[in-house]
Formats: C-alpha cells, sequence, structure tokens
C-alpha cells in the first residue's frame, strides 16, 4: 500500500533524512521518498497510515490533513 502524507515541517534535506532513516528503522522493507520542496511524503509499506503518522511524529514533524 502506498501512503501519502503532507508534512509541513519539511524544511530542508535533513528534515527529509530523519523521516526516511525513523520509518526505515521501524519499517525496515518500507521504501521512502520525500519532496521536500512539496512537503510531501510517500511510503510504500504494509504498515498502516496511523502508524507511519505515529512515527514521523516522534521523529519531530507534523503530519497535515
Amino acid at each position: 500500500m502506498t501512503i501519502t502524507l503532507k508534512v509541513p515541517s519539511i524544511a530542508c534535506g535533513g528534515c527529509a533524512d530523519t523521516i526516511t532513516k525513523a520509518i526505515e528503522v521501524h519499517e525496515p522493507e518500507a521504501k521512502v521518498s520525500v519532496d521536500v520542496d512539496s512537503k510531501m511524503v510517500t511510503v510504500d509499506t504494509d504498515a498502516s497510515t496511523e502508524t507511519i503518522k505515529e512515527i514521523i511524529t516522534a521523529s519531530g514533524h507534523t503530519v497535515g490533513d
């Protein structure tokens, strides 16, 4: 399943790396793509949307609606 989330707190490539690493630690099979310009995170994973949101939030970022 592909999950796409708006993460307005993404400001730079460092933010993208932080989010990518956080997701990969919890979901090693996930394929993560972060677009810094559009502030979108796309994750191809078997995890639930809620789980991915919690991981992103725990990494210090805010998930939009």
